[in-house]
C-alpha cells in the first residue's frame, strides 16, 4: 500500500499546483520549504523537552480499549463532516448520494496526509465532485468551500464560547490571553463577514452585476455569488450544518480526552479539554503542512502545562497520538483509493486540462478559477 502512496504523491502535488493556475516556481518551493522548516522546528523544540513524557509512554501500560474508542470517536468526527457536506450539496439541488459524500470525503481526508503544501483534501474533493457534476460545477465546488467556511465558523464559535465561559481572557499568562483574544476576534470577524456575504445586496442586485464585470474572474465570481444566494434563501440548512459542526468539535474533544486517559501520566480533565482542544485546533488552521503540524502541538502542550501536575511533553504526546489516530482513519480513504485507482488517476490527469471542445466550456460551467482562488 505504501508504494501506491509513493506513486500518488507527485501527481497530487503537481495537480494541485496546476489547479492554482501556476507551474511550480522557485518561490513556491521556497515558501513550502519555509513552512516545512517551521513545522519541523516547532516539533524538534517540543520533543527535546518531552523526554519524561516519552519515557512514561515507553515504560507504562497503555489502555488499548480506550485507544479503540478514540478511533471510533475520530470516525464519528469525520463522518459528521461528510454528512454535513452532503447536506450542503443537496441544498443546491445537485444530485449527490450520501455514499458518494463518504467516498469522496474519505479520499479527500487521505489527500490531507499526502499533500505537504496548500493543496489539501478540500481541493481534491472539489476536483472529483466537479468532474462528476457536469453542468453544475460551480455549485458543486461552492458546496466544498461553504462546508469549509461553516466548519471553521463553528470552531471559532466554540473557541470563543469556551473563552468567555471559562474567563481565560483574563488569565495572568500573556500567551493564554493572546490565544483567547485571537479566538474572540476570529468569532466576531467571521460572524460579521458571514452576515455581510449572506445579505441580498451582496449576493444579488447591483453589486452582483458589478462583480460580473470583473476582468477574467467576473463570470465565475458571479456564479459563486449565485450559489451563496441559494444558501441564503435556504438558511435553515446553514443553521443545521453549523449545529452539526458543533458535533464535529465535540467528537474531536472527546477523542483527544479519551487518548489522554489511554496514555500514561496525569492529564487535564474533560472540562479543561473543551478549552484546550478548540484552541489547539484553531492553531492547526494556520497554513502549515499537514493541518498546522507543529502549531497545534505547541498550543496543546502549552495549555496542558497550565494544569497542575502535568509532566512536560504530555500535551505533545497526546497531540501526536491524535495525529496517529487520524492516520488510521485516513486508511479508510486508502481503501477507497485502492478500489478506484484508475478513476482517481484519470481525474487527476485531466483536472489541469480542458475538458472538451471550447464550445462546451460554458455548458459545463468550468469552476477552476473560482476553485483556485477559494482554496488558497
Amino acid at each position: 500500500m505504501s508504494s501506491y502512496l509513493v506513486t500518488l504523491l507527485p501527481s497530487v502535488l503537481a495537480t494541485g499546483v496546476r489547479w492554482h493556475g501556476e507551474e511550480p516556481t522557485l518561490k513556491r518551493y521556497a515558501i513550502l520549504l519555509l513552512k516545512i522548516s517551521v513545522s519541523v522546528g516547532l516539533l524538534a523544540y517540543l520533543i527535546i523537552g518531552a523526554r519524561e513524557a516519552f519515557d512514561n509512554l515507553r515504560q507504562y501500560e497503555k489502555n488499548w480499549p480506550l485507544v479503540g474508542l478514540a478511533v471510533g470517536l475520530c470516525l464519528t468526527m469525520v463522518g459528521i463532516t461528510f454528512v454535513r457536506w452532503w447536506l450542503l450539496v443537496r441544498v443546491l439541488d445537485v444530485p449527490f448520494r450520501l455514499a458518494d459524500a463518504f467516498r469522496l470525503g474519505f479520499l479527500g481526508y487521505l489527500f490531507n496526509f499526502v499533500s505537504l503544501g496548500n493543496v489539501g483534501g478540500d481541493l481534491f474533493k472539489a476536483i472529483f465532485i466537479a468532474r462528476e457534476q457536469p453542468g453544475r460545477r460551480t455549485l458543486a465546488v461552492a458546496s466544498v468551500v461553504v462546508d469549509r467556511i461553516v466548519g471553521l465558523y463553528a470552531l471559532f464559535l466554540v473557541a470563543a464560547a469556551t473563552v468567555l465561559v471559562t474567563g481565560v481572557y483574563a488569565s495572568p499568562e500573556p500567551e493564554i490571553r493572546s490565544i483567547a483574544a485571537t479566538a474572540l476576534v476570529a468569532a466576531a470577524v467571521s460572524t460579521a463577514g458571514l452576515l455581510l456575504v449572506l445579505t441580498p445586496g451582496v449576493t444579488e442586485g447591483r453589486f452582483a452585476r458589478w462583480v460580473a464585470t470583473w476582468p477574467g474572474v467576473g463570470a465565475v465570481a458571479a456564479r459563486a455569488l449565485g450559489a451563496l444566494a441559494i444558501y441564503r434563501r435556504r438558511w435553515p440548512a446553514l443553521v443545521l450544518a453549523t449545529v452539526m459542526s458543533f458535533g464535529v468539535h465535540a467528537s474531536s474533544t472527546l477523542c483527544i480526552f479519551t487518548l489522554s486517559r489511554a496514555l500514561p501520566g496525569k492529564a487535564p480533565g474533560l472540562a479543561e479539554h473543551f478549552l484546550i482542544v478548540p484552541l489547539s485546533i484553531l492553531a492547526g488552521a494556520l497554513p502549515l503542512p499537514l493541518s498546522g503540524l507543529g502549531a497545534m502541538e505547541a498550543v496543546m502542550e502549552f495549555l496542558y502545562m497550565q494544569s497542575p501536575g502535568v509532566v512536560r511533553g504530555t500535551g505533545l504526546v497526546v497531540s501526536l497520538a491524535f495525529r496517529a489516530v487520524t492516520l488510521v482513519v485516513a486508511g479508510v480513504g486508502l481503501v477507497y483509493y485502492l478500489g478506484n485507482r484508475a478513476q482517481v488517476a484519470r481525474a487527476m490527469r485531466a483536472a489541469p486540462q480542458a475538458d472538451g471542445p471550447a464550445g462546451e466550456a460554458s455548458a459545463e460551467e468550468d469552476s477552476r478559477p473560482w476553485l483556485s482562488t477559494a482554496m488558497r
